[in-house]
């Protein structure tokens, strides 16, 4: 089972509206496909210098919806980080579901004169690690090197090869239900702020639904 074809994301290049483009046809790819698969990203790079001239809150808007989008696809994720990751590449690579890293990869939080820069990267980073373990990250820019970035959860597993990590992960990924990975992961992050009582009755449907498939039974349809 190959990946869809893989996205190649440089956070070194301003955020621009051919990078939405490009993230929204990678999501278009994987929603269309009928077969299984896996979608894939390459990310690299970070970015230096003014980077935030060209910038507009209605381009970040764009820009945050279409990485929601990304992380709800019906289809698992993967993506591959190389060197220094900040910017749209560290954003891309915290939305996947499985994120693969060479070890020479750091993820870098991209700061202006002011401050670091306040996206949903930070908001992820937190997610995934805590706010104690990345609040040097978030608030002061300072890098994440691959090491770390694997003790904290952020990455899943370093790898000389990434890419190729990624692309033999496609096999056993590929060939989960891509609607069913999706059900599992907002089970996912729903349990980390919904209370127990709260989150029963969606983990109960789901559990239906996987026996009705396993039995051919059709699902119930709440009228």
């Amino acid at each position: 089972m190959k990946p869809h074809r893989a996205l190649e994301l440089d956070g070194g290049e301003p955020l621009s509206a051919t990078t939405v483009e490009a993230v929204t046809g990678l999501c278009d790819r994987a929603e269309d496909q009928d077969a299984p698969g896996v979608a894939a990203l390459h990310v690299s790079g970070a970015p230096t210098g003014d980077w935030t001239g060209g910038l507009d809150v209605t381009l970040v808007t764009k820009w945050e919806r279409a990485l929601r989008r990304l992380e709800r696809l019906p289809t698992a994720t993967a993506a591959a980080a190389r060197g220094d990751c900040g910017g749209t590449a560290l954003d891309a690579f915290l939305a996947a579901d499985l994120r693969v890293a060479a070890p020479d990869t750091r993820l870098i939080v991209p700061r202006d004169a002011t401050a670091t820069w306040p996206g949903m990267a930070g908001y992820r980073l937190v997610q995934l690690a805590g706010g104690a373990r990345v609040r040097k990250a978030v608030l002061f820019g300072r890098p994440i090197d691959a090491a770390e970035a694997l003790s904290l959860g952020l990455v899943d597993e370093l790898a000389d090869d990434p890419e190729a990590a990624v692309a033999a992960a496609a096999g056993p990924l590929g060939a989960l239900s891509g609607k069913e990975v999706a059900i599992r992961r907002q089970l996912l992050f729903d349990a980390a702020t919904t209370s127990f009582e709260d989150a029963l009755g969606a983990h109960l449907a789901a559990c239906d639904r996987a026996l009705r498939q396993g039995a051919g039974t059709p699902e119930v349809t709440a009228p």
